[in-house]
């Protein structure tokens, strides 16, 4: 069985994300989804907030197989949780080349550490690459409307928050 991991705070996910997602369910058997509380990034939502978030989006909004994705929160190297799950590969996503410095970067560091696991960038489709979690949690602070960028439970999320 083939697995991958997908790292990220997703604070919160959004479907950018979960297009990443999909198009790694296409390549893998199973992708572990995995979110952490990194040091150096204030978050909005707290771990278990993040957990329940992108549960309820994967599962109860989209209905995607439970079998097949495994969310999980993790506080240690990307390469060790690798290890951990026997995955081989991680998945980042890119959405415009601003991004790609910081994860060449990243994908260069990870490498170095364990020279078996490989990085595959992929990119969400076109009309979700402009979508991140930044700009959802400001315009649904400003009471916009962000139902273009995230799933029901998380607009109910954010809703709730505010």
């Amino acid at each position: 069985m083939k697995t991958a991991i997908y790292p990220g705070t997703f604070d919160p996910i959004t479907y950018g994300h979960i297009d990443v997602i999909k198009k790694s369910l296409k390549i893998f058997d199973r992708v572990i989804v995995a979110t952490t509380d990194n040091i150096n990034k204030n978050y909005y939502f707290s771990i278990d907030e993040r957990l329940s978030i992108i549960k309820n989006s994967l599962f109860k909004d989209l209905r995607l197989n439970k079998n097949k994705i495994k969310v999980i929160a993790f506080d240690t190297l990307t390469i060790n949780l690798c290890k951990r799950y026997k995955a081989s590969v991680i998945i980042r996503g890119l959405r415009a080349v601003s991004d790609f410095e910081y994860e060449f970067q990243l994908a260069g560091m990870n490498k170095k550490l364990n020279n078996y696991i490989e990085t595959m960038f992929l990119m969400s489709d076109v009309e979700n690459q402009i979508i991140s979690s930044k700009f959802v949690k400001e315009i649904s602070k400003l009471d916009g409307n962000i139902n273009k960028f995230v799933t029901k439970s998380t607009v109910k999320m954010l809703k709730n928050k505010f």
